[in-house]
This record gives C-alpha cells, sequence and structure tokens, in this order.
C-alpha cells in the first residue's frame, strides 16, 4: 500500500524535537516497505525551513539531510493538478493550503495513507485517509 509522510515525520527522524520523536518516528519508517513510501516536495521544501529556522541547523547540514530523504525515496514534484486540488480541498474543508498540497500530492500518487501528526486524524479524500502515527508517542 503506497504512502505518503508529511513534514512532521521527517523532522522528528532527523531528531530536531528530541529522542523520543526521533524514536517513535524511525519505528514507524522502520515498520514501513521503502518502496510503499512518497514524499511530497512540499514536505522536503517545509523540512529544509524547520530544520534551518527552528532547529537552528546550518543550511548544508539540512540540505544533506534533505538530499538524504530524496536518495531514499520518489518525491511528488508540486505540479499544476496538484495546486489546482490543492485550492479544491481549501475550498471545500477549509485545509490548510500547504497542507492541502500534501495531501493532493498523496492523492496524484494513488496513495492510501498520508502520515500526518497535523492533519485531522481518520480523514479521508479520494481515498487517502489521514493517520497520526505519533498518537500514542
Amino acid at each position: 500500500m503506497r504512502l505518503a509522510l508529511d513534514t512532521n515525520v521527517l523532522v522528528y527522524a532527523e531528531g530536531a524535537n528530541g529522542a523520543d520523536r526521533q524514536a517513535a518516528a524511525l519505528e514507524t519508517l522502520a515498520g514501513l516497505e521503502a518502496d510503499e513510501i512518497i514524499l511530497p516536495a512540499q514536505a522536503l521544501g517545509e523540512l529544509f525551513a524547520v530544520l534551518t529556522r527552528k532547529a537552528a541547523w546550518p543550511a548544508a547540514r539540512a540540505r544533506d539531510a534533505v538530499l538524504g530523504w530524496i536518495d531514499a525515496y520518489p518525491v511528488m514534484d508540486t505540479t499544476p493538478a496538484v495546486l489546482l486540488e490543492a485550492m479544491e480541498l481549501v475550498r471545500a474543508h477549509r485545509m490548510s493550503f500547504w497542507d492541502s498540497i500534501m495531501l493532493a500530492a498523496a492523492a496524484q500518487t494513488e496513495c492510501r495513507l498520508l502520515l500526518s501528526e497535523d492533519m485531522q486524524n481518520g480523514f479521508i479524500w479520494r481515498g487517502v485517509e489521514i493517520r497520526n502515527s505519533f498518537a500514542a508517542a
């Protein structure tokens, strides 16, 4: 089953929010098949921003982290179709535009899950379910 990862999964896996969150993220990733994971380009851009701004990592270190994710998993571009669907999600469901891009990208790549701590757990759109894998963490 294909699934997409939201930014928080990547940030936690990098250890930017402490050892407990990192362990939970790495445990989540260890339970997934690598060939089923898709990364929205939006998540990678947000990862770089979080690592350089909030975690105060040097840009070179943050870039290396992003490149590591790009090397590990396929990336879904933010295409015009993704943007149009994201705007529809904002209109119809009042989601944030940036979260909508993540969900639209997941739908475009035929994912069945989007792992995210920030979006509404259990929400389903176009066959993609948002799941908070950190709810018990």
